[in-house]
């Protein structure tokens, strides 16, 4: 394919050129990662919500409530469709309650919006009986209805069926007993209540709690009312917020900092698919030195994970910088790797990931076959068995199953070993099959992110591609020429509420831009 391609500009659209353009523009894709170390990230109406009700004296206050005004739905609601909608419905509702009730702005419009969130929400709730697994959504919800509630406007809202508050008591007498609590805890901090031993938390260097906003101004109102803070760490986590709010002017991003999280996918996504960049020495060491003998966290204040460890160990690796996975084997339960200690559910992505790290380790250095050649045969026998009948994955960290699949497929298909090779010519034919008259794939509607999974899972890994294989993957890359503008589309990654990670999602654009560019 010798023609002129799609590429992502710096706001997001496109813009003609060759697969030479396609590297300049991931050279400076890599380049605004130095930039912005915290990282690039969609606004949160979940996290915005909690910021207007927890720190109305934070810079940008009137602009959020604004931002959830314009965010809301015909029906009243905000969010995604399938569940997605509840937990930054019940936000958004219960802060435009809480700025109406401090009669901020135009309250009858403050009301008015939040009385059809209200309507909104009881077929919401009363009809929940398979909401997303999103993080912590056993704490957000019980919270979060408490909260309208308190409001006394009508009828209470009820807690969908299955659900309950057992768990959220038990970590709210946690943090009120003073010890530290556990660390992916902090990220969820504002669902503590008023009466939280907040004293146990301090902050990162940078000033986060659990890099949240709204753990952040939960652990400062609890502490200091009002934003009053000393001049210790607590003036750094005000100006944590300050700098969060500033940059996005004035809504959040559910969480910040990713740094690791980033780099590790942008570089994974733009290396695996032979696209040429230079990474600046600094964000390889930085990367290297992130990973320690417990693994990596996505950023400062969050937990180290198996996901973020393993995309990272994978990049360096790709990178000819193969670093010992030894600090995955924390991770381990004997079946399968957990994302982290604790973890409720599975993640198939995760443990693809996993099957990446270690198998590009043992490419690089062949004698650790003998160490790991058998954890590799056991994950890629875990993950095909997870397959679903019509060949694709689902996964608890996207809500797409393109991601899962594309994830699944490449993992086994480069190092799953011949024996699996049926299973990733099932996750390429629900592929095809599953493709919009467009070209596009997209779970709700043709997604640029979900037709550059796609793209991938035709192209790269496993067997040769047939014409089938390439004419669809020539049909997707026509569909990410033709988007003007890629904010138009809803954010599909997992946090308390969905979030998009802007560099992570361009860097799969040109990735599958790339392929389809020099391999057909």
């Amino acid at each position: 394919m010798n023609g002129e391609t799609g590429v992502l500009d710096e706001r997001g659209g496109t813009a003609a050129g060759t697969a030479g353009d396609l590297a300049r523009q991931a050279g400076d894709l890599v380049a605004e990662l130095m930039a912005k170390p915290w990282g690039q990230v969609s606004p949160s109406v979940y996290e915005t919500g909690r910021l207007v009700t927890l720190a109305p004296w934070l810079v940008g206050h009137r602009e959020r409530v604004a931002y959830l005004l314009a965010r809301q739905r015909a029906d009243g609601s905000w969010g995604a469709p399938d569940g997605y909608a509840l937990v930054p419905t019940l936000s958004a509702t219960e802060a435009l309650l809480a700025a109406a009730a401090r009669g901020e702005g135009d309250t009858a419009r403050l009301r008015q919006a939040a009385e059809a969130g209200l309507r909104a929400l009881r077929p919401l709730l009363e009809q929940a009986s398979e909401l997303p697994d999103t993080p912590a959504i056993e704490l957000i919800v019980p919270s979060l209805v408490a909260l309208v509630n308190e409001h006394g406007l009508g009828e209470p809202l009820p807690l969908p069926a299955g659900m309950d508050t057992t768990r959220l008591g038990l970590v709210r007498r946690l943090l009120e007993s003073g010890g530290e609590p556990p660390q992916k805890l902090l990220h969820v901090l504002e669902v503590a209540g008023g009466g939280t031993g907040a004293a146990a938390v301090r902050p990162t260097p940078i000033g986060t709690v659990g890099a949240s906003p709204a753990a952040t101004a939960a652990w400062l109102e609890r502490l200091w009312p009002g934003g009053a803070a000393p001049a210790d760490s607590a003036d750094s986590a005000r100006r944590h917020l300050e700098a969060v709010a500033t940059r996005y002017g004035g809504p959040v991003p559910v969480g910040l900092p990713i740094t690791v999280f980033e780099r590790g996918w942008v570089l994974s996504w733009l290396a695996r698919a032979g696209v040429p960049v230079d990474v600046p020495p600094e964000m390889t060491a930085d990367l290297r030195a992130a990973i320690g003998p417990d693994g990596t966290p996505a950023g400062a204040g969050l937990p180290a994970d198996a996901d973020t460890t393993s995309v990272a160990l994978y990049a360096l690796a790709l990178l000819g910088m193969p670093c010992d996975p030894e600090p995955l084997s924390v991770f381990d339960t004997g079946r399968h790797f957990c994302t982290w200690q604790g973890e409720d559910g599975r993640s198939v992505s995760v443990n693809a990931h996993v099957l990446d790290a270690l198998g590009a380790y043992v490419r690089a250095r062949p004698a650790a076959r003998e160490a790991y050649g058998p954890v590799m045969e056991r994950v890629a026998g875990w993950l095909a068995a997870g397959q679903g009948p019509d060949g694709s994955w689902s996964d608890r960290w996207h809500a797409s199953p393109y991601y899962a699949t594309l994830s699944c497929a490449l993992a086994l298909g480069e190092f799953g070993g011949p024996g699996h090779a049926p299973a990733v010519l099932a996750a390429r034919e629900w592929v095809l099959a599953t493709q919009r008259d467009d070209g596009s794939w997209g779970r709700w509607t043709g997604m640029p992110e979900e037709t550059a999974y796609a793209v991938q899972t035709l192209l790269l890994g496993g067997p040769t591609p047939d014409n089938r294989h390439k004419e669809a993957a020539l049909r997707g890359a026509a569909f990410l020429r033709q988007v003007d503008d890629f904010s138009d589309y809803p954010p599909l990654w997992h946090d308390k509420d969905l979030y998009s990670p802007t560099a992570i999602v361009r860097a799969a654009v040109l990735a599958a831009l790339y392929v389809t560019e020099t391999r057909i």
